[in-house]
């Protein structure tokens, strides 16, 4: 197992700068999740940390050992592809011992890694198979196998589980968990899917357009997102975010367009008539006990909970709850936000107001860089 630090790491195609001086540290037996949007840089950042990249600039120390010049298969780590790779001529046992027969390791020593690693994943009884005859999660499972057997430094995970379907890949995300809990090797894994990120991970870094917007536990980023952006892209449904302008006198509240008033969290730095941008996340909102009223558009019954479409003036907002109301289109409704949870926004800067207590990138380092 080993520390991964990633210092100033900046990527070039020519004159295009894709990573603009990432800055991320990782300790050893950390399960670090990269996320963003297609584009954002976070599988080309995983291919320079497995030397797959060229760094074009900063420093990847892997266990304290400086990593750039250094070729992929002496970096002790081991990746595993949203492509599980298979060969398929080969049985399940010979292709996670693969890589351990070119390094030319003991017959017996191959055997009993391959055998261990089996036991982990569960596939003691397919050893004898070929792909061919395996399910989806199976074979991805051998594709973890064959990371296994190399007891590498740091597990990489370049989105391994887009090729599933819905329920597998939350099984999946469960069994990637307990085996990094089993074994406690460093892990870095890349996904485009917020879910996954907020399931599995220690840490997460939440990117985009090459830069890093926030580094912080998956509740930190959740409950104090940094910026718009992050406090948009974590959670499920989305965050409901209202324009508007602090109350230019009477009492301190934020009006939104179309009129709606709602009330501000005390304590933050707000001068009267400011823009800013009002968050609450679904269910974070209390219907019918008073406030501002909204037009209900659709109602989503899920069991547990019902999500609730609304018009706000001219704001579509979510609101979930565990009740089951007799509501349907056209009916009006009264929302009221849980004060504690409401996140505020400078309408310009895109900064939250709240001073979130995560690692955050702030603006002038990115204007630095």
């Amino acid at each position: 197992m080993a520390s991964v630090s990633v210092a100033n790491a900046r990527k070039n195609y020519g004159n295009l700068e894709i990573l603009h001086g990432v800055d991320i540290d990782i300790q050893d037996g950390e399960f670090v999740i990269l996320v963003g949007p297609s584009g954002c840089g976070k599988s080309t950042l995983l291919r320079m940390i497995a030397g797959l990249e060229e760094i074009s600039d900063g420093r990847i120390s892997i266990g304290g050992r400086v990593v750039n010049n250094v070729a992929p298969k002496e970096r002790d780590i081991a990746m595993v592809f949203q492509s599980y790779a298979l060969y398929p001529h080969m049985t399940v046992e010979a292709n996670m011992g693969f890589s351990l027969r070119l390094a030319k390791a003991p017959k017996e020593e191959i055997k009993g890694r391959v055998r261990e690693a089996a036991q982990i994943l569960g596939l003691e009884h397919l050893l004898d198979r070929h792909p061919r005859n395996l399910s989806g999660g199976q074979r991805q499972r051998v594709a973890m196998g064959r990371a296994i057997v190399r007891q590498p430094q740091v597990f990489l995970f370049d989105e391994p589980l887009s090729n599933l379907d819905a329920k597998l890949r939350v099984q999946m995300r469960s069994e990637i968990k307990q085996l990094h809990q089993r074994l406690k090797t460093t892990t870095i894994y890349v996904t485009h899917d917020q879910i996954e990120a907020m399931t599995m991970a220690d840490r997460i870094v939440v990117m985009r357009d090459g830069y890093v917007e926030q580094i912080g536990s998956p509740l930190d980023l959740y409950d104090r997102p940094a910026n718009l952006f992050v406090a948009g892209f974590i959670g499920s449904p989305g965050m409901n975010f209202l324009n508007g302008k602090v109350s230019a006198e009477g009492p301190v509240e934020f009006v939104a367009e179309g009129g709606a008033r709602l009330p501000l969290p005390a304590g933050l730095p707000l001068d009267r008539g400011q823009e800013v941008i009002y968050g609450i996340r679904p269910e974070h909102l209390v219907i019918n006990q008073g406030g501002a009223i909204a037009d209900v558009t659709l109602i989503e019954p899920t069991g547990a909970e019902t999500q609730i479409s609304a018009t706000l003036g001219p704001a579509q907002i979510v609101a979930t709850i565990r009740d089951r109301l007799a509501l349907q289109s056209g009916d009006t409704i009264a929302i009221r936000p849980d004060l504690t949870k409401v996140q505020i926004f400078d309408a310009k800067s895109e900064q939250s107001l709240k001073n979130p207590l995560t690692e955050v990138l702030q603006p002038s380092q990115r204007s630095a860089s």
